[in-house]
């Protein structure tokens, strides 16, 4: 295919799979459930947290996330004492435990109290061309209270190679238009132009066979490279893409 063929059979994998019809089998069904940005960026950022594995396992143990918090993640995470701890001891999602969870609630307390709340932390360390540079801000940010050392792998860092595929995802959801009503659109400060593509074996498989990306590994360069491929198809807003890719991996087997 040349370029232009190449985006239209995108473009049309775009249409089919930036469908809300597709939620209940993608973790972004649990910010769904919450009508308040904060409600919805939290819960976001939780679920993309331990968004590996199975899908079917990250969507429940999610949904456990929400309930040991009382449904209102923001309340909760603003207001709790010591004793509303207990009732997170016995989370576990793979490698994520209670340790993380509980260490999570409250650098999430220290963002919203001290830095004005997750979008300020990522606008206020992004630049004009990438959001690489602010996540790997946000994870200083993240971890500048006391911390279980075992917790920081569960915040990537694209400055030591990362294609910090979660963080990129839970971004997406919260800075690409939303009148699909499956992202959001709730964070205006920043462009969805800068976006990078959540890039997991399914993505960098597709993107691979269509001569998108020649790097092998899925890592921060091979991010960079199908950054660049994509920002050449569309240059406002090149995650879109991430449905083609994505769609065409696992629903296609392409």
């Amino acid at each position: 295919m040349n370029r232009e063929e190449l985006k239209d059979f995108l473009e049309a994998k775009v249409i089919q799979y930036n469908n809300p019809k597709f939620l209940e089998t993608d973790p972004i069904q649990i910010p769904h459930q919450f009508n308040t940005k904060e409600d919805i960026e939290i819960s976001g950022f939780l679920t993309a947290t331990i968004a590996w594995g199975n899908r079917k396992s990250i969507i429940t143990n999610a949904h456990r996330m929400m309930e040991m918090l009382d449904h209102d993640p923001y309340n909760f995470i603003m207001n709790y004492e010591n004793k509303d701890l207990q009732q997170l001891q016995s989370f576990v999602h793979r490698t994520f435990n209670h340790v993380d969870f509980l260490f999570f609630i409250k650098a999430l307390q220290n963002i919203y109290k001290n830095h004005g709340g997750l979008e300020k932390v990522f606008f206020d360390n992004s630049d004009s061309t990438s959001i690489q540079p602010a996540i790997a801000a946000f994870k200083k940010v993240f971890f500048e209270i006391a911390h279980p050392a075992r917790t920081t792998k569960h915040v990537s860092d694209p400055l030591k190679g990362s294609a910090a595929k979660r963080i990129n995802m839970f971004l997406r959801w919260m800075v690409r238009d939303g009148s699909t009503n499956v992202d959001f659109g709730l964070w205006k400060s920043i462009s969805p132009a800068i976006l990078s593509c959540p890039l997991d074996v399914h993505s960098g498989n597709v993107a691979r066979k269509l001569k998108l990306l020649k790097r092998k590994q899925n890592d921060a360069k091979a991010l960079a490279e199908l950054d660049k491929s994509l920002r050449k198809l569309d240059p406002l807003d090149p995650v879109k893409y991430d449905f083609a890719l994505f769609g065409l991996g696992v629903f296609e087997k392409f």
